[in-house]
């Protein structure tokens, strides 16, 4: 896991943005992986933080676009 990456509002916008970037949505990403936006939801903001919440966090922080390095993070 990338200790780097701090769940929290600003990762969850991150994320939306990232997806936006793409022509898609957080929402549309969960339907077509068979996710429920709110366990994504909770997965980002660290309300799940345990092994399974962690791994999906990553998932869709990799498959959202965003590039998060050291205490920067920024849409790209």
């Amino acid at each position: 896991m990338n200790k780097s990456i701090s769940p929290g509002v600003l990762l969850l916008n991150q994320v939306r943005a990232g997806f936006i970037s793409r022509g898609s949505t957080l929402h549309r990403w969960c339907l077509t992986n068979g996710v429920l936006y709110p366990n994504a939801r909770q997965a980002l903001m660290g309300g799940w933080n345990g092994p399974k919440g962690a791994l999906l966090r990553e998932l869709i922080i990799r498959e959202s676009g965003i590039v998060l390095g050291g205490d920067k993070k920024c849409v790209g």
